[in-house]
């Protein structure tokens, strides 16, 4: 996830960068099940209203709790399919509440949020996000339910009316960009904490209708409107927090948006911050167990498998010797092509693995969906670097991008 607020305000109020050391725990992102009400065209676990054989039992889940929380992760997700359409849902959100991680989020597609609102409230979720991708029939049509749209909406109320944090998740395509501006009003308007633009992983039904994903120029469009509004937020001091996930070229897009408009020692600092985060953390900084009890680098490399929590603890297979997880926490990563020759690797951490190994087949190739030039990460076509920087209209802090 690349918080492109946090580091907006880097630019204004500088702190100390913190770098990493010694083992990294995980976040780790939980699909308690398959079962979702919704039939979302991009969705990456092939979710269905039925039931799935083969998914944790109620002990198993507890245990992978208790496990989880003497492991010592930073915060945990519980994601679905619906994550509320499993049996046991808030019995496990109890127990995981009671084991007192640092932060609990839920993950949903919102639909069922406001009838369970007051159990939700109650067990003090730090975090729920919802999961919308366009405005009205948009929305539904991504979805596949009619009505999945003010169901979703009447969640974020319950959760706002409840004092709950709530944020709003939309997968960007080429079906509903030209639905980011209303999707960010509707933000302001409704008091939404967080907004995250997801770019689509081609994963699940994601990988079948990858070629809805936006074309480059429309994704650029889309991460300068964002910086925009983003940018206004932090002017004006208001709330929203804007973030992206799933294309950790957006660091890159942004560092070099700060070249344009801010002093040169303010951007060496941005970068000392984007260089100590390191761009994309799949299997190391963030894990997935899915709701088979696998264990994958992320949410979307469900065909690389760890192992099993029903055999092994989560904390012994990360912390084992598998030699994909190995991989893809060196710094550098083995990477090819464009990403390997790129001025920015240390910034963007080589981007998402998953979409080179859908497109090539090789993890380390270069990923398909960074839609810089060659130019502006450092790439010529022999393979030098020529790092050009932006020829910016002012270096005043003050100074609006639009």
């Amino acid at each position: 996830m690349f918080r492109l607020t946090q580091y907006m305000q880097e630019l204004v109020n500088p702190t100390p960068v913190r770098r990493r050391s010694g083992p990294v725990k995980p976040v780790v992102i939980w699909n308690l099940t398959r079962r979702c009400n919704l039939k979302c065209r991009h969705c990456y676990t092939t979710s269905a209203d039925v039931h799935f054989p083969g998914e944790l039992s109620h002990e198993q889940a507890m245990g992978v709790l208790d496990d989880l929380s003497a492991f010592r992760i930073p915060a945990l997700i519980l994601s679905g399919g619906e994550p509320l359409s499993r049996f046991d849902f808030f019995e496990l959100a109890e127990r995981a509440r009671a084991l007192d991680f640092r932060h609990l989020s839920l993950s949903t597609n919102g639909t069922r949020v406001a009838e369970h609102a007051d159990r939700i409230a109650d067990l003090g979720f730090d975090y729920v996000g919802i999961s919308l991708d366009g405005i009205g029939k948009v929305n539904d049509w991504f979805r596949g339910i009619d009505g999945a749209f003010d169901d979703a909406l009447a969640g974020v109320r319950a959760c706002k009316a409840k004092g709950v944090k709530v944020g709003l998740r939309f997968t960007i395509t080429e079906d509903n960009a030209h639905t980011l501006s209303d999707m960010l009003d509707l933000c302001e308007a409704e008091g939404v904490d967080k907004f995250y633009l997801s770019h689509l992983v081609y994963a699940g039904r994601g990988d079948k209708n990858r070629g809805e994903d936006t074309a480059h120029a429309r994704t650029r469009a889309a991460m300068d409107m964002l910086i925009e509004r983003a940018w206004g937020a932090v002017e004006s001091s208001r709330p929203l927090e804007v973030v992206t996930g799933n294309n950790d070229a957006d660091a890159v897009w942004f560092l070099r948006w700060a070249e344009e408009r801010f002093d040169a020692e303010n951007v060496a600092h941005v970068r000392d911050h984007l260089e100590a985060w390191g761009g994309n953390s799949s299997g190391l900084g963030v894990a997935n167990i899915d709701s088979q009890g696998k264990v994958h680098p992320d949410t979307y490399w469900s065909d690389y498998t760890v192992g099993s929590v029903k055999q092994t603890p989560f904390s012994e297979l990360w912390t084992g010797d598998d030699p994909m997880l190995a991989t893809l926490r060196q710094r550098p990563r083995p990477l090819k092509g464009r990403c390997g020759a790129c001025a920015f690797k240390t910034v963007c951490g080589g981007n998402t693995r998953i979409r080179a190994l859908q497109v090539t087949g090789d993890p380390w190739a270069e990923d398909p969906a960074c839609y810089l030039s060659n130019e502006e990460i450092g790439v010529e076509e022999a393979g030098r670097l020529t790092v050009t920087p932006f020829r910016g209209k002012s270096h005043d802090p003050a100074h609006r991008f639009f």
